[in-house]
């Protein structure tokens, strides 16, 4: 589907977004491995977590949703029951990955396989380190459908991840619960640290390492979760806002977890009018509301090591750079070829269709230059963020743009578009 963007003459308002797709995920996982009912409300409403309530029902696990809540009925430790056919994980990379690292514990087989997208990711990553604690996989080149059988005995490991990923993190922590001795992970950049706050885990800081542990003392029991709002949803607004004229824009309970907010801090260095007010915490995940300002942007060097904490928003930070004095670089992204598109690709091709001067690198980009067309039409290439960042830079061009293949945008957030009339004038 195509969809037409016109230009906006400002930005006013307020808007409450659903919850965070990475806590949602979490949130609903841990919920199904718990002995009872847990309550999850504000939970995230996109295709991606619907993949894993999904999945999770296929496994035997009730959930309903009750007035404003999502309720989980979890069935304990082990308590999965083997599934009647391939769990489907969508375009979800998150419930893919998790869901290796849990069900490489049970004792049935089960198939896990994705959409077109999804199925050219990688999932070695996930399937080495899950090998070595003992894990029986059987996967196309490492890539899905992965068959997981029953493990002949899992054991734990301590592993240095190669990769700057929560997703990998994750599985292997994930795994880990199912055992006695502690299970470690350690990494040299910070990654996303929502199911280590979650379950609250054991995290140290040595030598400039990150090291975080799991064991059977973590397993989860049934408890209240409230998501905030997704920060990563909330950052396409925010650079609408800033780069809007007259404009000011309220967003309320948005997570604020430090490792999600370095955009807002790299936004605020480039001369962004962004003010933070923190209002709560929810099982160590602090909250709070974001007031945005029109602003004058200036590009900033962006260090490499912090990539992986904006890994999701340099779609978005891109836009912000089309507008703002100077030069604006990405390197140290490689991970962005494996994303829902290859996002480097995806994003060099867009900018140079309206005659930006776009430097393509194996690991990110560069561009400058000037706007040199009224009007666009871009290609998500069916990737949700690539779609919502490209809707942003259609309502700040002249004469507008058209997105094609819009409809991605389901994935993470359905909601755009009428969150968009909400604010725009």
């Amino acid at each position: 589907m195509d969809q037409t963007f016109n230009k906006i003459n400002s930005v006013t308002g307020e808007l409450t977004l659903p919850g965070d797709k990475s806590i949602s995920h979490r949130a609903l996982l841990i919920s199904s491995l718990a002995d009872g009912k847990s309550q999850i409300r504000n939970l995230a409403a996109g295709e991606d977590v619907k993949s894993t309530i999904r999945c999770i029902n296929s496994l035997g696990i009730k959930t309903e949703k009750v007035n404003d809540a999502f309720i989980v009925h979890g069935k304990g430790y082990k308590g999965y029951t083997t599934p009647s056919q391939p769990l489907n994980a969508g375009n979800s990379g998150t419930t893919a990955r998790l869901l290796t690292g849990i069900l490489s514990a049970h004792n049935f087989e089960s198939v896990i396989e994705g959409d077109d997208s999804l199925s050219s990711r990688p999932m070695n990553r996930v399937i080495e380190p899950l090998l070595l604690m003992g894990g029986n996989f059987k996967s196309f080149n490492g890539k899905l459908p992965l068959r997981i059988s029953p493990s002949n005995e899992l054991k734990s490991i301590r592993y240095e991840s190669p990769v700057a990923s929560a997703q990998v993190k994750s599985a292997i922590l994930l795994a880990g619960l199912y055992l006695e001795d502690e299970s470690s992970v350690i990494e040299s950049s910070l990654t996303r640290n929502h199911t280590e706050k979650l379950l609250s885990l054991k995290v140290r800081y040595e030598e400039n390492k990150i090291i975080s542990y799991s064991s059977i003392k973590s397993y989860p029991q049934p408890k209240e979760y409230f998501i905030p709002s997704d920060i990563s949803t909330a950052n396409y607004f925010i650079v609408l806002a800033l780069l809007s004229k007259n404009s000011e824009l309220l967003i309320k309970n948005v997570s604020l977890n430090y490792i999600r907010i370095e955009i807002l801090s790299i936004l605020k260095a480039m001369g962004g009018n962004i003010q933070i007010d923190v209002k709560g915490e929810s099982n160590k995940e602090v909250y709070g509301d974001l007031l945005i300002k029109s602003s004058y942007l200036s590009n900033v060097k962006i260090n490499s090591d912090l990539i992986p904490m904006i890994i999701d928003e340099i779609p978005i930070l891109a836009v912000a750079g089309i507008f703002a004095e100077g030069e604006f670089e990405i390197n140290g992204a490689s991970e962005l070829r494996v994303k829902e598109s290859d996002r480097i690709k995806s994003l060099v091709t867009n900018l140079l269709s309206i005659g930006l001067e776009v430097d393509e690198y194996s690991d990110g980009f560069r561009l400058s230059g000037e706007i040199k067309k009224s009007a666009g039409y871009f290609n998500s290439f069916g990737d949700h963020r690539i779609a919502m960042a490209f809707s942003i830079l259609s309502l700040l061009m002249d004469y507008g743009g058209k997105v094609e293949g819009f409809d991605s945008v389901a994935v993470s957030n359905p909601g755009f578009l009428d969150q968009l009339k909400a604010i725009v004038r």
